[in-house]
C-alpha cells in the first residue's frame, strides 16, 4: 500500500463513515493483508493498524468481520507480530471480547490469539495480558463447550497449548492446589474438534517436560496414563495375564473400540510416553502398567510412518535395559552438538527413505 494512501484510508475508517464506504476500504486491505509486500506495507502504517482494530467496535456486523479478517491474515505470518503487539490496546481489547459470553466474533478473536501466541516473544506479552485478566477464566471457557452460544471457541486448546511453551504457562497448568490439569484431562477424546483435542493433547505433552512432576503427573492424584493410551488402544484381545497389569479403564475394550483418528494427535500422545519415560519412575510405571502392550498392537495398526517410528522409540525404551548410572534422567542427558546434528541428519534420511518408499 501507498504511505501517500494512509490518511485517505483513516479517513474512510473513521467513526462517522458509512458502512459501504468502510466495507470498500477494508476489502482492499484485506486483500493487500494476504500478501508479503502488503503486510509489510501495513505494518509500517501504526495509525492503520489501531484504525482496523478500532474498527471491530464498528456497529456494522459485515465491517467488524472483514476488519477481524484482516488481523486474523496479519497475525498469521510473524513478523507482523511486533507491529501489532507495540499496539497497546490490542490484546487487553482482544481478551475482554473473548471473555464475553455474547460476543459474536469469539472465534476470531480466538484464531488471532493463537497465531500471536505460536512465536515465544509474542507469547509472553499474550500470556503476560491472560494473566492479568485471569487465567481461570480461560480454563473456564476451555471446559464449558456452551460457554458462547455464537462461537465454537476450538481454538482456545492450541491457545492453551502455545501458552504451555512457557514456563510461566505450564506452572498454571502443573499448579497443585487449582486442579488445572485433572479438568483437561477428559477432552483428550472430546468428538466433534480435533482442534479443541489436539490443543489440550499439545498442552499434556508440553507439561510432560517438567521431569520433576512425572511422579506426580503418573501418581494417584492425576494419572495421567490411562488418558494417554486410552485414544491409542483399539479392540484387541489380551491374554488374562496382559489384562491385569493394564489399567482398569483399558480392560476388555469392545471389539469396536476407535482409536484416535488424527495422527498428528497420535503422534502426539505418543511423545507423552516418551517424555514420561526420562525419568526411572516414569519407565517403571509405563512398563508395570501394560504401555508395551498397548503400543505393540498401534504399531500393527499404524498405516502412517510419522507415527511408527515415535512408535517404535518409546518401545525400544520400554523393552531395552536401563540407562547406566547417571544417565538415568534421558532429558538431563548432554549431548554432544556433533551428536546431535549427526542424529538429526540419520532423523531425515530416515524419514527421506520411507517417504520414497511410499511413493513408490
Amino acid at each position: 500500500m501507498d504511505p501517500s494512501l494512509c490518511s485517505e484510508f483513516l479517513s474512510f475508517l473513521s467513526p462517522g463513515t458509512r458502512a459501504d464506504v468502510k466495507s470498500q476500504a477494508l476489502e482492499y486491505m484485506l486483500g493487500v493483508s494476504a500478501t508479503p509486500d502488503g503486510r509489510r506495507s501495513l505494518c509500517e502504517l501504526p495509525g492503520l493498524l489501531r484504525a482496523v482494530l478500532d474498527v471491530t467496535s464498528d456497529p456494522s456486523p459485515p465491517v467488524v468481520q472483514d476488519a477481524y479478517h484482516i488481523l486474523v491474515n496479519l497475525t498469521s505470518y510473524p513478523s507482523t507480530h511486533h507491529s501489532l503487539l507495540e499496539i497497546p490496546t490490542l490484546l487487553p481489547t482482544l481478551t475482554e471480547h473473548l471473555t464475553d459470553p455474547q460476543y459474536i466474533y469469539a472465534d476470531s478473536i480466538c484464531t488471532i490469539l493463537c497465531n500471536l501466541s505460536r512465536e515465544e516473544e509474542s507469547c509472553h506479552s499474550v500470556l503476560s495480558t491472560l494473566k492479568a485478566q485471569g487465567l481461570n477464566k480461560l480454563l473456564e471457557m476451555i471446559c464449558s463447550p456452551k460457554y458462547n452460544a455464537t462461537a465454537t471457541l476450538h481454538y482456545l486448546g492450541p491457545l492453551m497449548c502455545n501458552l504451555t511453551q512457557l514456563p510461566e504457562g505450564r506452572n498454571f497448568i502443573l499448579d497443585r492446589t487449582r486442579c488445572v490439569l485433572q479438568r483437561l484431562l477428559p477432552y483428550t477424546e472430546i468428538q466433534g474438534s480435533v482442534v479443541r483435542r489436539g490443543g489440550i493433547v499439545g498442552t499434556l505433552r508440553n507439561c510432560c517436560f517438567n521431569h520433576g512432576d512425572h511422579a506426580w503427573l503418573l501418581g494417584d492424584d492425576v494419572d495421567l496414563l490411562p488418558f494417554l493410551l486410552l485414544p491409542l488402544a483399539g479392540g484387541e484381545e489380551y491374554t488374562e495375564d496382559e489384562v491385569e497389569i493394564l489399567p482398569p479403564d483399558l480392560q476388555y475394550l469392545p471389539e469396536d473400540k476407535q482409536r484416535e483418528p488424527d495422527p498428528d494427535i497420535r503422534k502426539m500422545l505418543i511423545e507423552c510416553l516418551q517424555l514420561l519415560c526420562a525419568t526411572p519412575n516414569g519407565r517403571r510405571v509405563l512398563k508395570d502398567r501394560g504401555t508395551y502392550l498397548i503400543l505393540r498392537s498401534l504399531h500393527s495398526w499404524e498405516k502412517e510412518a510419522d507415527v511408527n517410528r515415535a512408535c517404535e522409540k518409546v518401545i525400544q525404551i520400554l523393552i531395552g535395559d536401563e540407562p547406566e548410572s547417571g544417565l538415568e534422567n534421558l532429558l538431563e542427558v548432554k549431548v554432544p552438538s556433533d551428536v546431535e546434528e549427526q542424529l538429526k541428519k540419520l532423523d531425515l534420511e530416515e524419514e527421506r527413505a520411507q517417504q520414497e518408499e511410499q511413493a513408490a
